[in-house]
């Protein structure tokens, strides 16, 4: 039933997800009673509950635009299911900024295949790579998406490869002016966010630890399935999932080195993941084993949900 709800893009699904996240978002927050409501957090939360509707609704227009999945609404609906494993997330703001700044990338760099206006993909891509590094500095990894991108889409055109340095100098430029304003040394600046750690006892409950390990093995059937499926693709697609993949490892390796770990860094992985997870369900032939899998994932992200939400 929900497999063939969301099988075919409707209405109804942006709807259904919008509730679940608003009514997911609301309870976790506001049951957060070390949160003080003043006019500013208000505005604040209110505004990273937009940012992830965005994040929900943009992730299908990427899919659909560059036809990454069939007519489904699949990828949404991992996404936000994804959010609900690990509810924690919604407490970072500034991992959620520096992810949809990501996510706008991600949509320049993924529609690189058509060819048209790549020199202004390839400036906003930077730009917003450059955006996400300020709120997140490992978020800087995703230029080696963007190189590996231009290495196929536009290596012959050496302004291509000019573009992300280019925009990474003016970036830097205008950071340095500001903090000059500020009276904040930019080494210093810089030297408080580069920071790796290994560090992963960060656990404030049994059920975090238990939803990054489900979270790993869910990850791993998508990742690899679709790895080892690349080649039944269409020729020129199939740069665009190495992409996808890539991307998606690029994500795990942020929270990898991360120094301040928390599952919410796992975010800059859901958007490839869910596309990885979209074709793997689209993959399967039997009715039944779609059911099964949609019903999987949405009830193990409703079920870490609660048990984080009943402890918080």
């Amino acid at each position: 039933m929900l497999a063939s709800i969301f099988s075919k893009t409707r209405p109804i699904n942006y709807i259904m997800l919008t509730l679940l996240i608003v009514t997911g978002y609301g309870l976790f927050i506001g049951l957060d009673f070390s949160i003080e409501w003043t006019t500013f957090e208000i505005i604040k939360r209110g505004g990273v509950l937009v940012l992830l509707l965005l994040m929900m609704y943009i992730s299908q227009f990427i899919v659909s635009r560059n036809r990454l999945v069939d007519d489904s609404a699949y990828v949404p609906l991992i996404f936000t299911s994804f959010l609900f494993i690990f509810p924690t997330s919604f407490e970072n703001v500034r991992v959620i900024v520096a992810s949809y700044f990501i996510l706008l990338a991600l949509r320049r760099i993924f529609s690189l295949h058509s060819l048209k206006q790549s020199k202004e993909k390839l400036l906003d891509a930077s730009l917003w790579i450059c955006f996400a590094s300020l709120f997140h500095f490992w978020s800087i990894l995703y230029f080696i998406l963007l190189f590996y991108a231009i290495a196929f889409f536009g290596a012959k055109d050496y302004r291509n490869w000019v573009i992300p340095l280019v925009s990474f100098l003016g970036a830097s430029i205008f950071l340095s002016l500001y903090l000059l304003i500020q009276e904040v040394h930019f080494i210093d600046w810089w030297t408080e966010r580069v920071q790796i750690s290994f560090n992963f006892m960060y656990f404030d409950n049994v059920f975090q630890n238990i939803a990054l390990a489900v979270f790993v093995s869910i990850a791993l059937l998508y990742a690899v399935s679709q790895a080892l499926a690349i080649k039944s693709k269409p020729y020129n697609m199939q740069n665009t999932y190495k992409k996808i993949i890539l991307s998606f490892l690029i994500g795990a390796v942020i929270y990898v080195v991360s120094a301040e770990k928390s599952n919410g860094l796992l975010l800059f992985t859901f958007f490839p993941l869910a596309i990885l997870g979209a074709n793997y369900i689209e993959s399967i032939p039997q009715r039944w084993r779609k059911e099964a899998n949609v019903y999987s994932i949405f009830f193990i992200g409703l079920f870490f949900y609660l048990m984080q939400l009943f402890i918080l």
